[in-house]
């Protein structure tokens, strides 16, 4: 299938930390594509685990060659992502995610769309899908997907057709990239692709989303706890980074335009909310989803709102807010 000598060498770099339930499967998809091994290395960041995440990694690399093991004292995704870039041997940088399977053509399709289409950068599109088999689990991986509870992200929500996007989630780029833009920005500790992808733009740098690109993520909220700690910390990283000239683009805002104007805006949201909720459990034919669906959106949103005001406090009064 492939021309060896014409194929680009590609970087595969995967941030990791405290992943060893999700690991294992990330890495046997990517041993199962289809790209030539002898023209790919895999390195695995790991951010100082605390759990068996790397003794679980070390099993890998020691059947694989392609596959390396390289430390993160930072801990951090960006951190991560510039360890692997400057360890890279690739022409071809791909960032992958810990907690998702990828078809076993998700690479070639990459580089084929890469090559292709010309830009910096491409991405495809992610398909939520619960890690448990529960009722919750699928309801909170379903507002990742759903256009109300992911707003106009393209690479989750997906698109019918290839477009031009402000950002994708696992982006592939060319190596030569980053000379010209620079690496991640290390303070942007959960936009970091987002930070990097608006300095491309900014640079005349094209992002473009090829929805025939899938890959599989489990999202790590299993209950209601964890969901709104996830969606309350990314509040506080829609907001905070202002303090570094960055801000986000509106539909991040959002959350927190709604929580600012309660209670004008909870009858519009709850209408709102009752409607997609209804085509949702209608869609999957599971009617308990009809009354689970408005607590798991009220949990993303109200979380996020919350977080993005916290943010804002952080910038107004940094030594008093610490958390």
């Amino acid at each position: 299938m492939f021309k060896n000598n014409n194929l680009a060498y590609v970087t595969v770099i995967i941030p990791c930390r405290n992943e060893e339930k999700f690991i294992g499967k990330c890495l046997d998809s990517i041993i199962a594509n289809d790209y030539p091994e002898e023209r790919l290395e895999a390195l695995v960041v790991d951010g100082m685990s605390e759990d068996e995440t790397k003794e679980i990694i070390k099993k890998y690399t020691n059947k694989h060659s392609f596959l390396r093991l390289l430390e993160n004292p930072k801990k951090i995704t960006p951190a991560a992502m510039n360890i692997g870039i400057k360890n890279a041997k690739g022409n071809v940088i791909i960032k992958m995610d810990a907690h998702s399977l990828y078809p076993k053509d998700y690479i070639s399709k990459c580089v084929e769309y890469l090559e292709r289409s010309g830009v910096d950068n491409i991405g495809g599109v992610l398909k939520t899908i619960p890690f448990k088999n529960t009722i919750v689990a699928k309801a909170i991986a379903i507002s990742f997907s759903h256009i109300f509870g992911a707003g106009g992200s393209y690479f989750r929500t997906g698109s019918k057709e290839s477009r031009e996007v402000d950002t994708v989630a696992f982006g592939c780029y060319w190596k030569k990239t980053f000379e010209k833009i620079g690496l991640y920005n290390e303070k942007m500790a959960k936009i970091e692709d987002l930070e990097l992808n608006y300095r491309l733009r900014k640079a005349g740098g094209k992002i473009m989303l090829f929805p025939d690109i899938m890959a599989y993520y489990y999202p790590s909220s299993e209950n209601f706890k964890d969901f709104f700690l996830h969606n309350f910390t990314d509040g506080i990283w829609s907001t905070y980074p202002l303090k570094y000239g960055f801000k986000v683009s509106l539909r991040h805002y959002l959350p927190l335009i709604f929580v600012l104007t309660l209670p004008l805006s909870v009858w519009p949201y709850l209408l709102l909310s009752l409607f997609f909720s209804l085509q949702i459990a209608t869609k999957e034919k599971a009617f308990r989803l009809f009354f689970l669906m408005p607590l798991v959106f009220a949990v993303r949103h109200f979380g996020y709102g919350i977080g993005s005001i916290l943010g804002i406090m952080k910038l107004l009064f940094p030594s008093k807010v610490t958390s």
